[in-house]
């Protein structure tokens, strides 16, 4: 009986030393990925306000160089992947844009191309500078902590899009504003289904047909009217999230440059 006991007392210590490892194991593991959420975010915040840190000859502004053109220049030197700067005046949302190889890679790495869980604000490989392309489209993180595009979400409210109707997009040939013409929810749709709006797929379009499809479907799809819309021709920017009111859901802006003769 004795024997008995003692030999379930080690099994019994065994199995306590077993659980207090695992424990300790979950608790590093747990605190190490706080201490990297925190590290990230702090980076993330860093990443806003990096612009307005970089100093430029104030000679070398011109009516058509900005000064925040020849910002967007400087930061190129660091990552030539950096094809401009995303504002939304009175936000959060305030971050290099970047185009990758693929449309993975700034997922997981900030601008300066280290590893980040928040990633990267990116537009889409497809898009071709050189013709340019119908419509920027751009995506980034929900972060749920009011970084990278979380914010965007709140243009659910039709009170936030008339205090934000307006999106500022600098690269280095050009410092433009955008006026947003729709705000929707939506999700990545099934091979299988038809008659949806796969606004995902829209960045060159192939004729004024397909163009005028994309701004009415996305018109049609707005949470409410905004009172802009697009014409063809008009350069499109489409901003994209993930959002969780369904499954594989999607958030997404869509806005049209303002040029001079419909600002």
């Amino acid at each position: 009986m004795a024997k008995h006991r003692a030999k379930h007392y080690k099994k019994v210590i065994k199995q306590h030393k077993l659980l207090i490892s695992i424990l300790i194991i979950v608790i590093v593991i747990s605190i190490s990925y706080i201490i990297k959420y925190f590290f990230d975010m702090n980076h993330v915040n860093k990443d806003s306000n990096i612009l307005s840190s970089i100093e430029v000859n104030s000679d070398d502004i011109t009516d058509t160089t900005t000064k925040r053109m020849l910002q967007v220049r400087e930061l190129q030197k660091e990552n030539s992947d950096i094809v401009g700067w995303l504002e939304i005046e009175g936000t959060s949302i305030n971050y290099p844009v970047l185009q990758g190889k693929d449309n993975s890679y700034y997922m997981t790495h900030d601008y300066k191309k280290e590893e980040s869980s928040s990633g990267a604000l990116f537009l889409d490989k497809d898009y071709n500078w050189s013709i340019p392309s119908s419509n920027l489209l751009i995506y980034g993180h929900n972060l749920n902590n009011g970084l990278m595009f979380e914010e965007l979400l709140e243009y659910e409210n039709e009170d936030f899009y008339n205090e934000h109707p307006n999106i500022r997009f600098t690269t280095e040939n050009e410092d433009a504003e955008y006026e947003i013409i729709s705000a929707f929810k939506s999700r990545v749709y099934y091979k299988s289904e038809t008659n949806v709006f796969r606004y995902y797929f829209f960045i060159n379009a192939q004729n004024e047909e397909e163009y005028n499809q994309f701004v009415d479907n996305a018109k049609k799809a707005s949470l409410y009217d905004t009172g802009k819309t697009a014409q063809y021709g008009d350069q499109l920017m489409t901003l994209s999230t993930c959002s969780y009111h369904t499954e594989d859901g999607r958030f997404a802006v869509v806005a049209r440059k303002k040029v001079p003769n419909n600002k």
